[in-house]
């Protein structure tokens, strides 16, 4: 790299820094609850933003969220993986190019596969969507069907049980029935496929959207229904789908540009989604 281009690139990050360091140190923050830890993480996604062709990556802010939060959660989780990885393995990961999309499915949810088995779906959940996402307990209430204070009471209790040595006995993953039919669904809207999301979807199936608690519309049958999700979810709004275990249904978090954009709740039965509720998120 020329002396140009490494000036070039000092400006760039310089620019980044100024512009976005606040921003994800509060996405550090909420995670980890420690505004030093928060401050070394920030200043090691910078450190290694500095290391890319900062002039290839699409969305500077979005590539240093998704940075810092992999490297919040990993160390949320380093002191019960130390027990039980060799010294040193976890400095063996390389460093994520412009081209390392990291997706909600790999890296989050490998970071916190070692802390979510403690936790039972609801505290999951809010931990999930308010201290990494800083998505409002509102919108979590309606998601959970739990009062905002209870889903707050339960974001924190996850975090105790996070920061806990030994697991505190929460409930695993999703029922392998739900799952099938959560998987079907985020595939046929995440691959745009009208036709296999009519067939995962009940003769009877009804949705609705809300943005801010404003119902922006209904729809009822397979078709209108079908039609309206790929609108909102469809693969042209560039958007990630992660199932979210609840105690009831299934949830999904859409994610664009690693921030939130919709919650959605699935109301599944006989193998079928029967109703459809999507929370659009502010942004």
């Amino acid at each position: 790299m020329g002396v140009e281009s490494q000036t070039d690139q000092r400006d760039l990050v310089a620019a980044a820094w100024d512009r976005d360091r606040s921003y994800v140190f509060g996405v550090a923050a909420r995670i980890l609850a420690d505004p030093d830890e928060a401050e070394d993480v920030v200043q090691e996604a910078f450190a290694r933003l500095a290391l890319q062709r900062i002039e290839e990556i699409d969305d500077v802010r979005a590539w240093l969220v998704v940075v810092v939060r992999r490297i919040a959660l990993d160390r949320l989780g380093a002191a019960h993986r130390r027990l039980s990885m060799p010294s040193g393995a976890l400095d063996d990961r390389p460093v994520p190019g412009p081209e390392d999309r990291i997706s909600l499915d790999d890296e989050v949810r490998r970071a916190l596969g070692v802390v979510l088995d403690r936790l039972s779906p609801a505290e999951r959940t809010s931990f999930l969507l308010h201290d990494v996402f800083g998505v409002p307990f509102p919108e979590i209430a309606a998601l959970v069907g739990r009062s905002p204070e209870a889903c707050r009471q339960l974001a924190a209790r996850a975090r105790r049980a996070i920061r806990q040595t030994e697991p505190t006995g929460g409930s695993g993953p999703l029922d392998p029935a739900l799952a099938a039919v959560s998987e079907r669904f985020l595939a046929a809207c995440a691959g745009g496929d009208l036709k296999a999301l009519a067939e995962v979807l009940a003769p009877d199936v009804s949705g609705w959207a809300t943005l801010d608690g404003v119902q922006l519309g209904f729809a009822s049958g397979v078709e209108d229904v079908s039609r309206r999700l790929l609108h909102f979810l469809g693969p042209h709004r560039g958007i990630q789908l992660t199932a979210l275990p609840l105690e009831e249904g299934v949830g999904v978090l859409a994610v664009r540009r690693a921030e939130p954009y919709a919650l959605v709740r699935l109301e599944i039965d006989g193998g079928l989604v029967r109703a459809i509720r999507t929370a659009l998120l502010p942004g």
